[in-house]
């Protein structure tokens, strides 16, 4: 079995981590295209729950806790070819039980590729 972690595999690389706000960026390589050459929207939506998810984690105890995605929806609003994009997580409820972020993803011109809201859900380990 591997110890590559889609993150690792994706080339996403933690650029900011707080309580309020997460980025993480991921170049667009072949191995995040879809057939037709363009951004794969699983990609995308990859890298805003993995933004979420670093971010659920400054809330929660890690020793005795851990988040894990309960749902994800995206919009893909412009297509990709090459470049970088950045995923921005931000908290919209932080529950005992559950969290709700937003993330926007931009490229590297500033130009919003896609939008999400990702649950996670709050497990006892």
């Amino acid at each position: 079995m591997s110890n590559t972690t889609l993150m690792q595999a994706l080339q996403m690389n933690i650029k900011h981590t707080s309580k309020e706000l997460v980025k993480v960026d991921m170049p667009v390589t072949d191995s995040v295209k879809q057939p037709m050459g363009f951004l794969h929207g699983g990609a995308s939506v990859a890298l805003a729950e993995t933004a979420a998810s670093i971010g659920g984690m400054q809330h929660i105890d890690e020793k005795t806790q851990a988040v894990v995605g309960m749902e994800i929806n995206c919009n893909h609003l412009k297509a990709k070819k090459d470049g970088i994009l950045t995923a921005k997580a931000s908290p919209i409820h932080l529950g005992k039980t559950s969290m709700v972020w937003n993330i926007e993803i931009e490229d590297e011109k500033k130009q919003l590729i896609a939008i999400s809201r990702c649950t996670l859900g709050i497990i006892n380990l």
